[in-house]
């Protein structure tokens, strides 16, 4: 018999499974862990055993992967691009739309709702003109809106758009709320714009009965809606628009205001279907004498039968703070 197959008889002869192995240091088991040199395994498993389970999860993920972006494309013919899936009462939307304002105040100040600059040069109110410049280049740059160009309608109260058409804004004219005139900024009499958020298939219910106005409407917006009634062509289907002083300090300071290009939304530009170029439609509010050095609470309102104002969820109405030292 050879030396090896004795020693191998002996180490056989030796061995015993039930007995606890001999206390080895943490640091030895450590490094057989890391590298055993009897097996040749690295960190607990032979080069084969790597191979395996290496092998295992690149086909798992694969399939994981392959399944995932199947679900994905099936998911991408149930929905349409331009229709929401749920809306309305159906939506998180839900029915009743709110009101936004531009310029808004720098994005390092989200929740404020101040517009505050000083004195008359270019540099005091750079940053409002500039934010209302960026806001208003696709209403004022057709191309800048893909589709636009060629979807425009000029539209009015007897002449909506067509199926599938937009209509044209064109802040151009809207003086002096234009960007040839810094929106007024430079003379203190700023111009604030506001815009009512879209929902896609809303229908206003327009206040289009002069004896049937609400008590809580502003006497100014009554005699508005009184006057367009006389008109030999009535633009009654609007969404209505006020702004206010929200305390009696401020209905002081606020002076007079100017509603361009009308006090109010076109009833055309409803309901919202998402067609091609579609830009919301605008109304400018021109402060012509606000008291300077004071801080005005202002308090813009959308009116329709179907909207209802909750300053706490924001619904139908903003809020903003106009301060010009």
């Amino acid at each position: 018999m050879t030396t090896s197959a004795k020693q191998h008889e002996a180490m056989q002869q030796n061995y015993q499974p039930f007995l606890k192995p001999p206390p080895e240091s943490g640091m030895t088991k450590f490094k057989r862990f890391l590298y055993n040199s009897e097996t040749g395994a690295v960190f607990g498993r032979t080069g084969e055993s790597w191979a395996k389970i290496s092998l295992f999860y690149i086909i798992f993920y694969i399939c994981l992967a392959s399944m995932f972006l199947f679900l994905l494309w099936l998911f991408h013919f149930t929905l349409d691009p331009r229709i929401p899936k749920w809306k309305l009462d159906e939506s998180l939307i839900g029915t009743n739309p709110g009101l936004g304002f531009r310029p808004m105040p720098e994005s390092d100040n989200a929740l404020s709702s101040l517009i505050w600059y000083k004195g008359t040069k270019k540099e005091d109110y750079q940053y409002w003109t500039s934010s209302l410049e960026k806001f208003l280049d696709p209403y004022r740059k057709p191309g800048l809106n893909p589709g636009r160009g060629q979807n425009i309608y000029n539209c009015d109260y007897e002449h909506p758009p067509s199926k599938g058409k937009v209509c044209n804004i064109d802040v151009r004219q809207w003086a002096p709320c234009t960007s040839e005139n810094n929106y007024n900024y430079h003379v203190q009499n700023p111009c604030i714009f506001i815009k009512l958020n879209k929902i896609y298939g809303w229908t206003p219910e327009y206040y289009n009965d002069p004896s049937n106005l609400p008590a809580e409407m502003p006497e100014s917006l009554k005699e508005t809606i009184y006057q367009k009634a006389n008109e030999s062509i009535p633009s009654l289907n609007t969404i209505w628009v006020s702004c206010e002083g929200e305390n009696p300090a401020d209905v002081e300071f606020i002076g007079e205001i100017d509603y361009l290009p009308q006090q109010g939304f076109p009833g055309y530009f409803f309901p919202f279907e998402n067609s091609e170029g579609y830009l919301s439609p605008l109304v400018a509010i021109h402060f012509k004498s606000p008291r300077t050095g004071v801080l005005i609470n202002v308090e813009c309102k959308a009116w329709a039968k179907n909207i209802k104002h909750d300053r706490k969820e924001k619904l139908g109405t903003v809020h903003f703070e106009l301060m010009i030292d």
